[in-house]
């Protein structure tokens, strides 16, 4: 069984994990938001796609092939979940972490159970988006800070 990181764990890396840097796809609908996210990770992490709607990650993902995804839960058409759901049913297998205000226990137990490797607060993530895309790329599973205190 998977290891589940939370933040108080500290920095998580895959062992033996060479020099290739993660791949990742970013979906938010807030232009500013998707922008200060792509700052936040550009030093750690190739950047493949930045898209402002559900459709339009789906078709980036299945071009560009990230190994992570991060995703705003509540977007136009699919919500982040039921994208996730999209790419995994499509034989596409990220790892997806939703990025997200929403801190309802009911809301990450399904998106956990839906296959989300991660789930971060947005009020979280200057501290801790940048080692959640490291754990779930690494085969782990990353609940923020927020996110754990609202399912414990």
């Amino acid at each position: 069984m998977d290891e589940l990181v939370a933040a108080h764990h500290g920095d998580v890396r895959a062992e033996g994990a060479g020099p290739r840097v993660p791949r990742v796809a970013i979906a938010d609908d807030n232009q500013v938001v998707l922008e200060e996210i792509c700052q936040l990770l550009a030093s750690e992490f190739d950047i493949v796609c930045a898209v402002q709607e559900s459709v339009a990650l789906v078709e980036a993902v299945a071009f560009s092939k990230p190994d992570a995804v991060v995703t705003d839960l509540d977007m136009p058409g699919l919500n982040g979940i039921e994208t996730a759901q999209k790419l995994f049913e499509l034989g596409m297998s990220p790892a997806v972490v939703i990025l997200t205000v929403y801190n309802d226990p009911h809301m990450i137990q399904r998106a956990l159970r839906a296959g989300i490797r991660g789930y971060v607060l947005k009020d979280d993530a200057g501290e801790e988006l940048v080692a959640a895309l490291r754990a779930v790329t690494a085969g782990n599973r990353y609940l923020s800070r927020g996110a754990l205190a609202a399912i414990t």
